[in-house]
């Protein structure tokens, strides 16, 4: 008897994980290399000098290496690798590794037990510094590997399509990605909000990450991966895999069809947005987008000794104004602390940096961190050549009276006339008091990683509460639906510039409760404009009111995807 397509192998064991991009693919397993390992005989060493300036050497290369790849990308890519770099070059991490060899070891050791040490102050910090252990871990292997001649860690290459599959994948290597090769990420690490996740969306890769059982994959062997269930079936029935390859098809087929401005099937307007940060101003526009949703200005500060003077800032705004000249440009004002300390803006020491002096919280304490990036704000938007609809936000405001303090200073800078003022919702504080914020703003924006973090009482980075971490809690659309509400009595815009943003039935239920714009990784805009446009603004509110309803995240993802219209769930 024919097996239809849908009947699935009884005896294919199937691995869950958490769901970092979606779409899905069937091909053959090809694995990471294994890191360099260090030879179990290490060497004596006989001159501290010129060991010490090899390890050091070692990790500049390597920062060299990280810079060279940023200057060849732009947005998400490009700020992720110039981050990874800035970490290589840390002067702490030098300063262990040279009293390392002071105490004997030789230069590999070293930058070994260094790196260790660090990563281990990392995990123990939780937050945002715990993600960027990973990080440390590919400096640490590329490092070794240069201190010993060896080929430094890197993709595989078995001459066909394939799923990569890794113990945690760098930012490094899944920005030299080749899409036409990899048609789809799997690591055993790694969390929510992960590098891997966020450069994986910029890529438009199907990824499962935190998938226990990754491991246990070997080349060669099949699989097929749901990047929207969060599932890797091994040795799918002939069924299953024709299945998944006709839906990336058709997928691929309906959303290069999908353009212009979003809208709902009724006409009611939703801005699609791009998430931006360092690069191309000219390559960012020439996304299809209305804008973007969410600049981040973490760029201008993180590799410098001293900040970026006003000038300096205001010829990077002019030119990003200039080149999305008709459409939106939101700036959110420098998020420091926590993952992005600054050299030059010490906020003291911190047992939890995600729960301390960061984003907004840091111009209490260097106060002309903010006023200066108003005024070169101010000052790009006064510029008579471009007519962008310039926005600008502050990070972290739990309080109406942080509000109100921030859009004063706005006002101050010269921002009252020239541009709209906004702040980011990211605590439930801010969510629960949204009405009182938005008498002193014009607008809002989300920040569902956060949301969901500080909602949840969950880690983001702790890839072993996913589900709490799953933006689909009703708990976290529950805080969403009353900041909707919000802003629809006020008649202020509110929107969303977190990693909700870029699903498709999510994005209609964030439609649904009142958001009114969309920003995320240019990948996505395309299956949510296409989702939007096969659903009233009506239907978006009842798909919200049963998410809303439902006791867990998973039966409200099952119950919007069963009501939702079928050109959208077949995607």
């Amino acid at each position: 008897m024919e097996q239809t397509e849908s009947a699935p192998n009884p005896t294919a064991p199937v691995l869950k994980g958490i769901a970092a991009g979606p779409g899905g693919a069937v091909a053959p397993v090809a694995r990471m290399a294994a890191p360099p390992s260090l030879p179990e005989r290490e060497p004596e060493v006989t001159d501290t000098v010129e060991e010490q300036s090899a390890a050091r050497e070692a990790l500049f290369s390597v920062a060299a290496d990280l810079e060279g790849r940023a200057a060849e990308l732009d947005g998400e890519a490009a700020a992720v690798l110039n981050a990874q770099a800035l970490m290589a070059r840390d002067p702490e991490l030098r300063r262990q590794v040279e009293e390392d060899v002071q105490n004997g070891s030789a230069a590999a050791w070293a930058v070994r037990d260094a790196c260790g040490r660090y990563q281990d102050l990392l995990l123990a910090a939780g937050g945002y510094l715990a993600e960027r252990a990973a990080d440390l871990g590919d400096i640490r292997d590329r490092a070794v590997a240069v201190l010993l001649g060896l080929p430094m860690p890197g993709l595989p290459d078995p001459g066909h399509p394939h799923v990569l599959v890794a113990e945690d994948l760098a930012p490094a290597d899944t920005v030299r990605l080749d899409t036409s090769q990899v048609l789809a990420i799997v690591t055993r690490l790694g969390g929510p909000t992960s590098h891997t996740v966020i450069l994986a969306r910029s890529l438009g890769l199907p990824a499962v990450v935190g998938c226990a059982g990754a491991d246990t994959l070997t080349d060669g062997t099949t699989v097929a991966v749901d990047g929207d269930a969060g599932t890797v079936e091994v040795d799918p029935a002939p069924g299953t895999a024709e299945r998944v390859r006709r839906r990336a098809e058709h997928r691929r087929a309906v959303l290069s069809a999908a353009s212009g401005p979003g809208r709902t099937s009724d006409g009611v307007a939703v801005s699609l947005l791009l998430n931006a940060g360092e690069g191309d101003p000219d390559e960012a526009a020439a996304h299809d987008s209305e804008g973007i949703g969410l600049l981040r200005t973490e760029f201008l500060f993180l590799d410098r000794a001293e900040p970026p003077t006003i000038a300096e800032q205001t010829e990077v705004y002019t030119r990003l104004f200039r080149a999305f000249t008709g459409r939106t440009v939101t700036v959110r004002t420098l998020d420091a602390g926590s993952d992005k300390p600054l050299a030059f803006a010490e906020t003291g020491p911190e047992d939890n940096p995600a729960l301390g002096v960061r984003g907004f919280r840091t111009a209490r304490v260097h106060p002309t961190l903010l006023s200066d990036q108003l005024t070169a704000i101010a000052a790009a938007a006064r510029e008579p050549d471009h007519q962008a609809r310039v926005r600008v936000m502050a990070p972290m405001v739990s309080t109406p009276a942080e509000a109100e303090e921030f859009a004063a200073l706005a006002r101050t800078a010269g921002l009252g006339t020239t541009a709209e003022i906004g702040v980011m919702v990211e605590v439930p504080a801010a969510a629960l008091l949204a009405d009182r914020l938005l008498n002193h703003v014009d607008f809002v924006s989300i920040g569902t990683n956060d949301l969901a973090q500080y909602t949840m009482a969950a880690d983001r980075t702790l890839g072993a509460l996913p589900d709490l971490l799953d933006p689909w809690q009703p708990a976290l659309l529950s805080l969403i639906d009353k900041v909707g509400d919000a802003g629809r009595r006020a008649d202020r815009s509110v929107g969303v510039c977190g990693e909700a943003a870029a699903d498709p039935l999510l994005a209609l239920v964030l439609v649904g409760l009142g958001v009114t714009s969309l920003s995320t990784a240019p990948p996505a805009l395309s299956a949510v404009r296409f989702a939007l446009a096969h659903h009233s603004k009506a239907e978006c509110r009842g798909l919200a009111e049963l998410a809303l309803a439902a006791d867990s995240p998973e039966r409200s993802r099952e119950i919007v995807r069963r009501a939702a219209h079928p050109e959208v769930t077949d995607l």
